[in-house]
């Protein structure tokens, strides 16, 4: 799947501006960890838009509701896949749902769609509003902070860079940089 598909079909259930953004963004940082894994990066991305395809139709049901969601728009969009549908679902493991994260782009989706929330707040806390100059301990000394961006979870932002085989701020690192890609685009 092309990412503007995934976009287009996102697009059917999804309508807040907010949530919008924040599916470009772990888009845009599921394709960095693509090329960096030597994965296919239009897939990739598309799964990071695609992740909160139920939210905002069924936040009760999140993560499970995207089953239904997808095999009724599978004729219309013939590249959705049993991957794709697992690793959607796998991203609220242990918080919706009990699908373990398996492949490493599901451990990927896991981790960063929490992180990018949480960097996208530190940015926005910065006089410059960007990632563009953004530092790891920038973030680190917020990821402490628990009342600061209270939403995004830090226990399923460390099991997930476990889960990956990854340092905290090795992750972090990567998804400022995956941001700073396209940050103009997802506005920060």
């Amino acid at each position: 799947m092309k990412p503007e598909t995934a976009f287009e079909l996102l697009g059917k259930y999804v309508k807040g501006p907010t949530l919008l953004r924040h599916c470009k963004t772990v888009g845009v940082a599921m394709r960095y960890f693509a090329e960096k894994y030597g994965e296919d990066a239009d897939y990739w991305e598309s799964v990071g838009i695609l992740h909160d395809i139920d939210f905002e139709v069924a936040p009760d049901a999140h993560c499970t509701k995207c089953v239904e969601i997808f095999a009724a728009e599978k004729a219309n969009y013939p590249q959705i896949d049993d991957q794709l549908v697992h690793a959607v679902q796998s991203h609220g493991w242990n918080i919706t749902v009990d699908v373990k994260p398996e492949h490493i782009m599901e451990k990927v989706l896991y981790t960063v769609d929490e992180l990018t929330g949480l960097i996208f707040a530190c940015a926005m806390a910065r006089p410059s509003k960007s990632v563009t100059d953004m530092e790891v301990k920038s973030v680190t000394k917020k990821f402490k902070d628990k009342a600061f961006a209270a939403g995004c979870s830090r226990d399923v932002i460390r099991t997930g860079a476990e889960l990956m085989g990854l340092e905290l701020n090795e992750i972090i690192q990567d998804c400022i940089l995956a941001m700073r890609t396209k940050h103009e685009e997802i506005g920060c």
